[in-house]
């Protein structure tokens, strides 16, 4: 039918132009087709959130407004509250410092191999502890400390998250006797298992209540009339308390566009690095996008910027939640993009990056070095048991790449956390086009 649709198109101008595009765009059909296969089947980092699959209706026990309506009647009850059963849904909730999570380590995993790395998992208080915690530092909890995640359904929980920022000093010390420790979430994404499920989740969980507590903290003043915002919605959103203002503020997300630049035609991909890089890491370009330009734009105008690269067609991949950039930007959306290069001839801007290069295929295979990653998430994982026993005080993250003994690679890419990972690898995987004979990056990763 789509022959014959097409084979008529010299008599009709309109269908001359669709064989004309169809034509245009079959170059890129196998890497079109291999990308729309990884978003079937890959999962990122920050993103599957399971607190947020489906957002109960307004009349569900587990919504926004019937849970904070619960909360908000039971928290004046704690301590007397004293029913043989919990409330149904009971609470649980998270508290954060200074933008880090509250966790603890269960020691190694992998059914008792030896060579396993510790297993670390959020730190979830009642909301008595909470109550209770908060008080012994003099601090009166109410409705509004508290920010509404989700519910767990099949446990009968609502989930919260609480900023203890403040009270830190006093609060450490508490949860230091209980071998928890609040710990920097950059640090958690390098420990988490890839191939396990319950890691990725909790990830992810940890990332949107980062997310909207630091947004909450930049967001304390309207920024139209200077009054206090409130929250509203359970922490979903706030509005200036001015009653002549009145002004709705919902949570700042920054969109980003991430591109991995290919020459065609050489058979090779442009990967830059920034003075802030670990040493030997090379990355894709990436950039905000700017008011009224679209995806595609951005795409070619960052490009430019950076490199002096003139880019043609630009082909989606992904998108990735990044809740770990500055705080004045609480979470940014990564938008993933392989942009294919016009021109050649690169000219750095060195006030965005220190250097950018064509590398070739075999190269950038070679960067994949998982022993490296999956060294390093043992040494992040190992880090984070120490920290919960007081040991260890330092989160940085410098030396983690630059632990694996023997002979290091000349260089490698972020790992199977980062967007980044996955568009390399997924060009890597296409091979010579040839893309469903080649096995995916995130099984290469899982082995």
């Amino acid at each position: 039918m789509l022959a014959l649709f097409l084979s008529s198109s010299s008599s009709y101008p309109t269908l001359t132009f669709l064989a004309r595009s169809v034509a245009r765009r079959a170059t890129l059909s196998s890497l079109t087709m291999s990308t729309n296969l990884r978003r079937t089947t890959t999962t990122h980092a920050y993103a599957g959130n399971p607190l947020k699959s489906k957002t109960p209706k307004s009349t569900d026990s587990f919504s926004p407004s019937s849970a904070f309506d619960s909360l908000k009647s039971l928290i004046p009850q704690i301590p007397n509250h004293h029913t043989a059963t919990p409330p149904s849904p009971d609470f649980r909730v998270l508290p954060f410092s200074k933008g880090r999570p509250l966790v603890f380590s269960t020691g190694s995993g992998g059914d008792g191999e030896a060579s396993a790395s510790p297993i670390w998992h959020l730190g979830w208080i009642s909301l008595a502890e909470c109550k209770g915690m908060l008080a012994s530092r003099g601090v009166d909890l109410d409705e509004n400390s508290l920010v509404y995640l989700g519910p767990k359904v099949e446990e009968d929980l609502v989930c919260w998250a609480v900023d203890v920022s403040e009270e830190e000093d006093g609060v450490v010390l508490v949860f230091e006797s209980r071998k928890l420790c609040f710990v920097e979430l950059r640090t958690l994404m390098v420990a988490a298992d890839w191939v396990d499920q319950r890691a990725m989740d909790e990830l992810a969980i940890a990332g949107h209540a980062r997310a909207l507590l630091e947004w909450h903290r930049v967001s304390r003043f309207c920024g139209s009339c200077g009054g206090a915002n409130v929250p509203k919605e359970a922490g979903r959103r706030k509005q200036c308390s001015n009653e002549a203002c009145g002004k709705r503020v919902y949570p700042r997300v920054d969109p980003v566009v991430i591109m991995l630049v290919i020459d065609r035609e050489n058979d090779r991909a442009l990967l830059s690095r920034q003075s802030r890089y670990v040493p030997r890491m090379w990355s894709c370009l990436a950039g905000f996008i700017e008011p009224g330009e679209s995806l595609e734009e951005a795409v070619r105008r960052e490009t430019w910027e950076e490199t002096g690269i003139e880019v043609g067609d630009v082909v989606y991949h992904s998108s990735q939640p990044w809740p770990v950039g500055p705080s004045s930007m609480p979470c940014q959306l990564m938008l993933g993009f392989f942009a294919f290069a016009k021109t050649l001839d690169i000219n750095v801007d060195k006030e965005e990056l220190e250097d950018a290069q064509w590398h070739s295929r075999e190269d950038v295979k070679k960067a994949l070095t998982f022993a490296e990653y999956r060294k390093a998430q043992r040494t992040a994982a190992s880090k984070i048991e120490q920290i919960c026993k007081g040991v260890e005080k330092s989160q940085g993250l410098s030396t983690d790449f630059n632990v694996e003994s023997g002979e290091l690679a000349p260089m490698f890419i972020p790992g199977p956390f980062a967007i980044a990972h996955h568009l390399i690898s997924t060009w890597v995987d296409q091979g010579s086009g040839n893309v469903h004979s080649k096995p995916q990056a995130v099984s290469r990763v899982c082995s």
